[in-house]
């Protein structure tokens, strides 16, 4: 048994005094990096609830539930962000996307204090799979909030819409890695293929600037 939240303040407390000593574009990431642990530890404990009050198996609840869930739990902060603060793009992507890592560095630290970190393999997977799909999940809802916003057409049914496409590739690979054999090698390597694929509407989208307003 380990204690999430234990951990969560352990890490917590050299990001935070590092804020004092940092940069804004610094404090921006850190801030985005805390949040998305914040995020990983709420979406936990909703999905153990829903575990819990539905009785379905947790193998079912990682497939048709955690992906609603978490995704939903990283577009609320983001949202907020766009919303409130009115941000460029270029600032958008690095909220989002610390959101996306500090989700992922959190769950990668909360499994391997469970299972252990004898098994490189597991490691590998954990970072390259579990990890990049996190990742990867956060660029697919930026690229589309930004998008719909230079087209200035950023409005809920927009919201969904990249919302549902990172649910979706979550969801694909929560479906992938849960059958043994050839579906969870496929769904090992697709983050990774995902992710370089796309580098290049990333870099395109934060080349192009927008003025700071919704």
């Amino acid at each position: 048994m380990i204690y999430s939240e234990n951990i969560l303040i352990c890490i917590a407390i050299p990001l935070l005094i590092s804020l004092i000593f940092t940069d804004k574009n610094t404090r921006r990431f850190i801030a985005g990096f805390l949040t998305g642990m914040i995020v990983c530890l709420l979406s936990a404990y909703i999905s153990g609830f829903v575990h819990y009050i539905t009785g379905i198996s947790q193998n079912d609840t990682a497939v048709y539930y955690s992906p609603l869930i978490e995704e939903t739990m990283k577009l609320l902060p983001v949202l907020f962000y766009m919303f409130v603060f009115f941000p460029d793009d270029n600032r958008v992507f690095i909220v989002s996307l610390s959101i996306g890592l500090g989700f992922a560095t959190f769950e990668n630290c909360c499994y391997i204090l469970t299972s252990g970190a004898s098994e490189v393999t597991y490691i590998l997977i954990r970072g390259m799979a579990a990890g990049v799909m996190h990742l990867v999940c956060a660029l697919v809802l930026v690229l589309g909030l930004s998008m719909a916003r230079r087209f200035k057409v950023l409005s809920l049914p927009s919201v969904v819409g990249a919302a549902s496409l990172a649910m979706i590739f979550h969801g694909l690979y929560n479906l992938l890695v849960s059958e043994p054999g050839f579906s969870s090698y496929l769904g090992y390597f697709l983050p990774v293929a995902t992710a370089l694929a796309l580098f290049f509407p990333y870099r395109l989208s934060t080349r192009r600037k927008v003025p700071g307003n919704l």
